[in-house]
């Protein structure tokens, strides 16, 4: 409980960087233009790139950072291209997600085993439950109608996710513009 405790301290002191922020700002630009690249099939599956980079903010700066970012993103998005009605439930949904993600991740390094765990959680809890009960409630379909296409979607989706995270992740990672990204704090740590 203390280590979870700490790294949500942790994770509120990256917060308070400038540096954060514009890296938060820069991911979410990536984000959003990834955005336009979604595959739409029907009313309730579309398959997307943009989490992507948000999952480099989770990475970086942790569950803290990782919710309001997720959060702050999710109605971003929709003000820049709205799809259907506003429903804050998803908002709740991507900001669950950070959480999610920045424990995970957050100060740990990088491999496929965590990464694996970690997209499984979030499609379990946030894409699976979070997701399809807030497409139940807004569009007045039964819950257990919705959840086996949702289930297929997210179980077919997260080896993709993963393997793209966790490439694009060790990639990054080796080159060394995660330590960059981090500051001149980060490299002193490491040395």
């Amino acid at each position: 409980m203390k280590k979870l405790a700490t790294l949500f301290s942790d994770s509120y002191q990256e917060f308070r960087q400038v540096r954060t922020i514009t890296t938060a700002a820069m991911f979410g630009a990536i984000s959003v233009v990834l955005g336009y690249f979604t595959i739409v099939i029907g009313d309730y599956i579309k398959i997307g790139f943009s989490t992507i980079a948000n999952q480099f903010v989770y990475y970086l700066f942790g569950p803290v950072v990782g919710g309001v970012f997720g959060g702050a993103l999710d109605v971003l998005k929709y003000l820049i291209k709205p799809t259907g009605a506003f429903f804050p439930g998803f908002t709740i949904g991507a900001m669950v997600g950070g959480v999610l993600y920045g424990c995970f991740l957050y100060k740990k390094p990088i491999s496929l085993p965590r990464v694996l765990i970690a997209e499984l959680v979030v499609s379990i809890v946030c894409n699976m439950l979070l997701g399809t009960l807030w497409l139940s409630m807004l569009y007045g379909k039964a819950f257990m109608v919705l959840l086996p296409m949702r289930v297929f979607k997210n179980l077919v989706m997260w080896p993709v996710n993963s393997l793209l995270f966790y490439t694009i992740g060790k990639t990054l990672e080796a080159s060394g513009v995660f330590r960059l990204l981090k500051g001149p704090a980060a490299r002193m740590r490491q040395v």
